[in-house]
């Protein structure tokens, strides 16, 4: 028998106070962090999530500069959800980046900003190396998060862009990926978050909340580690998008 998916119940959003717990940690991790393994001035762009901008990212920016990434904000302002307008304008930012850097870029995506990640790597995987998500939501997009509901007030069809993302998910992504998640996630159902499709993807679970993502030294860990263990990729890519028809 299939697991059920559900969408979190509003009240597990309660746990989310245990994210204040998150700053101290990382802060008191930081000698551990400060160790490991380095960047060479590659290109890494994070995205925030949901109704975020760049201040959200600001602590992980920092972390990964200091360890030699050229780490950037996305510069967009906030996340509005609008997958349709920000895509565009996140790989005009992309391919600038590659065409400066004269390689690939990595992206970094909490939540739907992880699903915005996503969606490049599967249009442009020749601008980017790698993608690491932060409880996004890959099955069912806001229908499995506490926000379904809301959404669905709003007159938004959340069973309509579940399917579309469905169909959109039968296209592989060939840029590796690497999703980390967590059962304590009280905004995000932590199942929706495992891409069972997918070929190229690495899930990793740690014992953060939804909005501890940002803030975890366990997830900064590991993102350096993965990050690390990539072998540069400097060939020239074309930064020119495709021509839609």
């Amino acid at each position: 028998m299939a697991e059920i998916l559900e969408a979190p119940d509003p009240s597990s959003a309660i746990r989310e106070l245990r994210s204040l717990l998150e700053l101290p940690r990382l802060l008191f991790r930081f000698p551990e962090l400060a160790r490991q393994p380095r960047g060479n001035g590659q290109p890494v762009l994070i995205l925030p999530g949901y109704g975020s901008g760049d201040v959200s990212t600001a602590f992980l920016k920092g972390y990964l500069r200091l360890l030699g990434y050229r780490a950037r904000g996305w510069g967009l302002g906030r996340n509005n959800g609008n997958a349709a307008e920000l895509l565009p304008r996140i790989l005009k930012r992309v391919a600038s980046l590659s065409r400066r850097s004269n390689c690939k870029v990595h992206l970094i995506g909490w939540s739907f900003g992880g699903y915005l990640a996503r969606e490049l790597a599967r249009e442009r995987g020749d601008l980017i190396g790698q993608v690491v998500t932060l409880g996004t939501p890959v099955v069912g997009g806001p229908k499995y998060t506490v926000f379904a509901k809301r959404f669905q007030s709003r007159g938004m069809d959340v069973e309509a862009m579940a399917d579309a993302i469905e169909i959109r998910n039968k296209v592989s992504i060939c840029t590796p990926v690497i999703a980390i998640y967590s059962r304590r996630d009280g905004i995000v159902a932590w199942k929706a978050c495992i891409d069972s499709n997918g070929t190229n993807v690495e899930h990793i679970e740690v014992g953060t909340t939804h909005f501890g993502f940002g803030f975890s030294a366990e997830v900064y860990k590991i993102i350096a580690q993965r990050l690390g263990s990539i072998v540069p990729d400097d060939r020239p890519v074309d930064p020119a998008p495709p021509s839609r028809p």
